[in-house]
């Protein structure tokens, strides 16, 4: 009794010494004895296994894939497009034209457009953590000699780790000056993963290669694969519904056991082993030998604890990618309009936060800069008496509503008590204020000439064309 009351004693002397729970050494915590290294350490020594597992579990596991799909179709969808703010309307055309037919051009490999790059580089990101774009100079390109080369993560050599004489260091395959600036990066020529692949790699300056990833702490210089801390239970998860379908494909084999009740009785002796097999059919009736009897097989089920068990997995799985059950699964049972609002909503927040601090600042920025110097390099274009020339919105897809008309009317009180510009609305729905200006114009143009009316045609009043009167 006395030890007991040692123990407790003890216990509450502990919890009363340390002051954070979670920085407690007692026995629920003794066993947890995290790195204290930096991201940077981390990611050196375990990024490569990372990065495989992850390619391995996109190929097999059907949840991994669509979660990645969801995320590339609500953040890139049909791409994320420029908008030049320049003050010259003149040169916003011919710069929107311009780029326009650039658009199709700009793929190195031919194969997308350059949003389809865009969905490219952030499905990369999200596989691997990473993506490299580096800027190509095609003189044959009719309008601006500009190529994008998308690179997986795999071309940067992460043995490249020392000092350089000038002072320079290299870190897992980046090169920084003294001031901690990127000055180069080292690439192999082909993937390393490649049959004919080169163990080579070449010295690039920084400012031909964009290094698109997503930081989660101050100082980190590689991306983490996104599916880092749920890779093991997709792959756990996958190991258990295939033993599960295993089972149950057992128990779908109706097998029945035929025992002899007298097995040294003198008519078995001369029996093959075999010959007793019976095979059911429907209907059948079976009848059995002397001192023969026949037990079924039961196999174990487990009942409706399989449906809740994988329901809460699949669940963690979406919260460690960031998406709803709902956007993983593609399960909708149960949810009403107000549910899968709320949980859309938090969704395209992260989407709007990836559209602006990823793609747009890390890939679509840098990018419009260059197009714009190679344009005027390659006078392609003249460079405007305007200081605001370079300056451009990029507009992202609008995203589809579970009840537009909701959101529609919404968005009209806003316009209309002026707390959102019209062109912050169209904006909003992944257009061009100016393109839709005149289309209608154009529209209402072609209705006048044509004697056409419809509700949507603009008139203005006091109007005196044969039309309005």
């Amino acid at each position: 009794m006395r030890n007991i009351f040692h123990s407790i004693a003890n216990l509450f002397k502990r919890k009363a010494t340390v002051p954070y729970d979670g920085a407690g050494y007692g026995k629920r915590l003794g066993n947890w004895s995290p790195s204290s290294s930096s991201i940077n350490s981390l990611l050196a020594s375990n990024l490569n296994t990372l990065r495989v597992r992850s390619h391995d579990i996109v190929r097999k596991n059907p949840y991994a894939l669509n979660a990645i799909e969801s995320i590339v179709s609500n953040c890139i969808g049909t791409g994320i497009k420029p908008l030049s703010r320049s003050k010259d309307a003149d040169f916003r055309k011919r710069i929107q034209q311009l780029w326009l037919q650039w658009t199709d051009e700009s793929d190195a490999a031919g194969v997308n457009d350059f949003y389809g790059l865009q969905g490219l580089v952030l499905r990369s990101v999200i596989e691997c953590g990473e993506c490299l774009v580096r800027f190509r100079i095609d003189k044959k390109n009719a309008s601006v000699p500009l190529k994008l080369q998308v690179l997986e993560a795999e071309h940067l050599d992460s043995s490249k780790d020392y000092q350089l004489p000038n002072g320079n260091v290299i870190k897992t395959g980046i090169e920084f000056d003294k001031s901690g600036k990127r000055v180069a990066y080292y690439l192999y020529r082909e993937h390393p993963g490649d049959s004919c692949g080169g163990r080579e790699s070449i010295r690039i300056p920084a400012h031909e290669i964009l290094h698109i990833f997503k930081p989660m702490r101050p100082g980190q210089l590689r991306g983490e694969p996104w599916l880092s801390n749920v890779l093991l239970k997709l792959h756990d998860l996958d190991q258990y519904e295939d033993a599960e379908l295993v089972r149950k494909k057992t128990a779908a084999m109706f097998a029945g056991f035929v025992t002899r009740l007298d097995p040294d009785n003198e008519m078995f002796e001369n029996r093959d082993d075999n010959s007793g097999a019976y095979g059911l059919e429907p209907g059948t009736m079976q009848f059995l030998d002397p001192g023969e009897d026949i037990k079924f097989s039961s196999p174990a089920d487990v009942g409706g604890t399989y449906e809740a068990f994988i329901k809460q997995q699949l669940r963690a799985i979406s919260v460690g990618l960031g998406i709803t059950y709902e956007q993983l699964t593609g399960d909708l049972t149960g949810v009403n309009y107000s549910s899968i609002r709320a949980g859309l909503l938090e969704f395209r927040r992260k989407c709007m936060a990836l559209q602006h601090n990823l793609i747009v600042f890390q890939m679509c920025r840098p990018i419009w800069n260059k197009f714009i110097e190679l344009a005027v390099l390659s006078n392609a274009i003249d460079i405007p008496n305007d200081p605001t020339f370079s300056l451009v919105k990029w507009i992202p897809q609008g995203f589809a509503w579970v009840d537009p008309q909701k959101e529609q009317n919404a968005q009209m009180n806003a316009v209309r008590c002026g707390f959102k510009s019209r062109a912050e609305v169209v904006s909003e729905l992944g257009y061009d204020v100016e393109e839709i200006d005149d289309e209608i114009a154009a529209d209402n143009e072609r209705a006048r000439k044509m004697g056409l009316n419809f509700d949507s045609t603009v008139q203005n009043e006091g109007a005196t064309d044969e039309f309005s009167e």
